[in-house]
């Protein structure tokens, strides 16, 4: 029966991701509402960015002036007609600053009469790193080190992320004027707040500076960034009206667990998962204990954070699957609990996340492993490996957050 019941969660995992294809959503984007003009200058940055030019330039052709596809490693490969950068991913690398500068080159080329075609997923905040004056690569990696260990949602982080970028908080609009820009958006953000999704390269920032100031003085994270970031911090804002954009939401989490509802006739439980990743496995567990018999199906969405306290490996699907398995501990009623990035990574793994159940923990002791010590130390993906519980699927090739998937007999 869990085999059975594992493979249902991993074919309902597969429906979410091709829900969010972002090949068919640019298709049907450009069909719906046609971009207008002559000459298109064509930029594609995140996990997708791939998928989505190739779509565009299909649909746009000969009209396409210049082409660049700025992505992670996993989701690389050549695209005919597109220049193809690989950029690191969650840490910004020297591939990501000249991506960014590549980017800046060619909006410099595009004039009053032509249009810039922006193709933005989750992963362009990391993927698209140009530093601000004063800011280096490395001090803006170590920033988003230092975020990430501290478990600040994609909201928080890339307010930070937008005062210390040209081109992100609207900075794309201000290097491609006087060409209109016409932005396709695929969310990796839960609510879909256009301004967090990559940090926002064709809309305004977040918050301003005072207001970010602020918030990480709060956090205890002021006096742990390099001096350049807080000085870049500490300038005055500029008063200035940013050129418009175009912006279209094409494809979203919601979307995607909307599409397992359909497939399934199952029920959500959640649509908004977010905060701790210890709160979200402690509700979920309670809600698991305390349903009643019968058959249950029922699907989230969102995207949860963990606080490093070890140096073990693992992200925020593997270390909630582990979590609900340790919260589900002695309940003898067959259960399969499945969360995974959409991307198709998690953390700084080559997994996806974790599919639990039942027997996870007794699996975790036969191969030899505590998995008391490895969840203090933040190394689920080591449990999960001892287990066979690692959900593995590559590069997906697309980015819409995380969806976790509940079966119960």
């Amino acid at each position: 029966m869990i085999d059975s019941m594992r493979g249902e969660a991993r074919a309902l995992f597969d429906v979410a991701v091709a829900a969010a294809d972002p090949a068919v959503a640019v298709r049907c984007a450009l069909a719906g509402a046609p971009v207008a003009g002559e000459r298109i200058w064509l930029v594609a940055v995140g996990k997708a960015a791939r998928s989505m030019a190739g779509a565009a330039l299909e649909v746009l052709g000969a009209r396409v002036a210049g082409a660049l596809v700025v992505t992670n490693a996993e989701n690389a490969a050549p695209l005919a007609g597109a220049e193809v950068h690989v950029a690191g991913h969650p840490v910004p690398d020297a591939g990501g600053l000249r991506a960014a500068e590549a980017v800046e080159g060619m909006l410099a080329r595009a004039g009053a009469g032509d249009v810039v075609l922006a193709l933005i997923s989750g992963g362009g905040s990391a993927l698209l790193p140009a530093p601000v004056e004063g800011v280096s690569l490395e001090d803006k990696a170590e920033a988003s080190r230092v975020m990430l260990g501290a478990g600040m949602d994609i909201t928080a982080m890339n307010s930070v992320r937008q005062h210390l970028s040209r081109i992100k908080g609207g900075g794309l609009l201000r290097a491609a004027a006087p060409a209109r820009v016409v932005a396709l958006i695929l969310s990796d953000v839960i609510g879909d707040d256009l301004r967090v999704i990559a940090s926002g390269p064709t809309v305004a920032p977040i918050a301003p500076r005072a207001e970010v100031r602020a918030m990480l003085a709060a956090r205890g994270l002021w006096a742990r960034l390099p001096g350049a970031v807080r000085a870049a911090l500490e300038r005055a804002e500029v008063a200035e009206a940013l050129p418009g954009a175009d912006n279209r939401l094409i494809g979203s989490n919601a979307m995607s667990v909307a599409a397992m509802v359909r497939e399934s006739g199952g029920k959500v439980w959640n649509s908004a998962l977010c905060g701790d990743v210890a709160q979200a496995a402690d509700a979920l567990v309670a809600r698991m204990r305390a349903v009643g018999p019968g058959r249950v199906l029922a699907f989230c969405g969102g995207e949860t954070t963990v606080t490093l306290h070890g140096d073990g490996a693992g992200g925020r699907n593997q270390e909630l699957a582990l979590r609900v398995a340790a919260g589900m501990k002695g309940v003898q009623r067959p259960w399969v609990f499945l969360s995974g990035g959409t991307d198709g990574r998690d953390g700084p793994t080559g997994a996806a996340g974790g599919m639990t159940d039942g027997g996870t923990l007794g699996r975790i002791a036969a191969a030899g492993g505590d998995w008391r010590a490895l969840l203090d130390n933040n190394d689920s993906n080591r449990a999960l490996a001892l287990a066979g519980d690692l959900l593995m699927t590559g590069g997906t090739g697309t980015n819409v957050a995380d969806v976790q998937i509940i079966v119960m007999a």
